[in-house]
């Protein structure tokens, strides 16, 4: 009897040790450093891998050298069933360990996608058209039902995304970018309309959006954002008509060739603004947060024109008379047949 005692107590003893021996090399493994290139390395789990997959796929490109202690140990911790597909960036000094933590939390390698001031819609659907990160779907007719799918209140898409830099994860939704484009413009556009001038010609911020885009189109020029609001602003005021290009372009559409002629200014559209009154119906463009300000913040002064300069930095020439500006633009001719 203490003979098969002793037998029990020697096996469980060894049990043990074999039990601690394993639970050591796992350790070590978990928390080696694995081999990762000075500048990182990329590494993708599709949607629906199993983890067999993924450990596999990690001692293949040479990021691990045991993939069955990986798949092992994430089984039976549970773990395994917790990781999410998407692209990772594992850089030096990750262990498996610390792989795995961030496979687990979905911490996956996000990329940039920069809506530029001054788009129109169109070229906004271009750009995530060819995005190599983004998984498009929404064509021109998409538009109604996107609009709603995101909860936009306005059916015209023009304006409505705010001009910015996203991050992104690799395959993520175009319709996702957009939603949230244009959920970070009603933030953005609310937060400057609670802080408006008094008595602006414009009621609603929806007004300050088409405002805005305007002044987009105008200048891209920080010092002067503020001084052609005013100009349209007083315009406004005085039921002047803006009398402004890019609304006109705009209006002509995909006709445009790139020069405007005197046809344009005196074809009627809903966008002509010399031969309209007041704003047009929508935004003309994606405005920045810096020209919905200058919308709501009009420089002070008398100026009730501007024309560009011809200086080749973007500036323009303000007047207050009309005899005064067209001074300027012939000015501006006349240096134009110079260059």
């Amino acid at each position: 009897m203490k003979r098969w005692s002793a037998v029990i107590l020697v096996s469980i003893a060894a049990g043990l040790i074999a039990v601690a021996i394993a639970a050591t090399s796992v350790s070590r493994f978990l928390h080696t450093p694995a081999t990762i290139p000075e500048s990182g390395s990329s590494f993708e789990i599709a949607q629906g891998s199993a983890f067999a997959t993924v450990a596999a796929d990690l001692a293949a490109e040479g990021i691990i050298a045991k993939a069955d202690l990986l798949r092992w140990y994430a089984r039976f911790s549970g773990e395994a069933s917790e990781v999410h597909a998407g692209q990772y960036r594992l850089v030096p000094g990750d262990t498996p360990r610390t792989i795995l933590d961030k496979f687990i939390a979905g911490q996956v390698e996000l990329y940039s996608f920069t809506i530029i001031e001054g788009w129109n819609y169109r070229e906004l659907l271009a750009a995530l058209a060819s995005s190599e990160f983004i998984q498009s779907s929404v064509a021109l007719e998409d538009w109604p039902a996107v609009l709603e799918s995101i909860g936009a209140a306005e059916d015209h898409p023009e304006g409505l995304f705010l001009p910015e830099t996203y991050r992104i994860a690799k395959g993520t939704q175009d319709v996702d970018v957009l939603k949230q484009a244009y959920e970070l413009m009603q933030k953005t556009l609310h937060a400057e309309w609670q802080d408006r001038d008094e008595n602006l010609p414009v009621s609603t911020p929806y007004e300050a959006l088409i405002l805005g885009s305007i002044i987009e189109k105008e200048t891209a020029r920080a010092d002067e954002r503020a001084q052609i609001s005013g100009v349209f602003v007083r315009r406004l005021q005085k039921r002047m008509r803006l009398q402004t290009d890019p609304t006109v372009i705009y209006g002509v559409g995909e006709d445009y060739a790139g020069n405007i002629t005197r046809r344009h200014l005196q074809t009627d559209t809903p966008y002509n603004t010399y031969t309209r009154h007041g704003l047009p119906p929508t935004p003309i463009a994606m405005p920045g947060r810096a020209a919905i300000n200058a919308a709501l913040h009009p420089a002070a002064g008398s100026d009730l024109y501007f024309v560009a300069t011809g200086l080749g930095d973007g500036s323009h020439k303000f007047s207050e008379t009309k005899a005064e500006h067209d001074a300027a633009v012939r000015e501006y001719l006349a240096r134009q047949r110079g260059q």
